[in-house]
């Protein structure tokens, strides 16, 4: 199956927004990594959840589907978006993440979050071992994900929305002595 860059060569808008998409996914299953690693009942569960529910929307709205932007398409737009969600037949994209959603894409990779939680309790090794299925876990989730806006997009034949700006500081002015 092709990565996600493989599948944006070709389109310098694409790349650039899925190479955001991948940036954020990393540190964000950096944090989930280190939560899995604190031997701590409950917590890795909390943090997964909770970085989840903000990656999933962060991610829908650089590719321009969260239920906002897809609200302001026009009609026929919207339902070839609503015909590529469901060949697709992602649960995450254009929907406001709740945390039914959130568990249910957790149940994707199951039997690793189990495995995390045995692995936590074995000294220095098993906490390095639950750390790294802590990251690939989310890695795992983001990068489908990610795949799935892709095909979306691709498929109903959507413009990404324009790259949010950051506001420039201007220079202080300088006061005559």
């Amino acid at each position: 199956m092709p990565s996600t860059l493989q599948m944006a060569a070709g389109d310098p808008a694409m790349l650039a927004v899925v190479r955001q998409c991948r940036q954020l996914l990393h540190r964000r299953a950096m944090v989930a990594g280190v939560a899995s690693a604190v031997p701590v009942p409950g917590l890795d569960w909390a943090v997964d959840a909770a970085l989840l529910s903000r990656l999933i929307p962060a991610i829908n709205a650089h590719f321009g589907l969260t239920p906002e932007q897809l609200d302001r398409l026009d009609p026929s737009k919207r339902e070839k978006v609503q015909k590529a969600v469901a060949q697709v037949g992602t649960v995450l994209v254009g929907k406001f993440i709740t945390q039914d959603l959130v568990l249910r894409a957790a149940k994707l990779v199951g039997v690793r979050l189990t495995a995390k939680q045995a692995a936590r309790f074995v000294p220095l090794a098993g906490q390095a071992v639950s750390a790294l299925i802590g990251y690939s876990a989310i890695r795992y989730l983001g990068e489908q994900h990610i795949k799935d806006c892709l095909t979306v997009v691709r498929s109903a034949g959507l413009a990404l929305p324009a790259p949010a700006t950051e506001p420039t500081l201007k220079p202080a002015s300088r006061r005559a002595a």
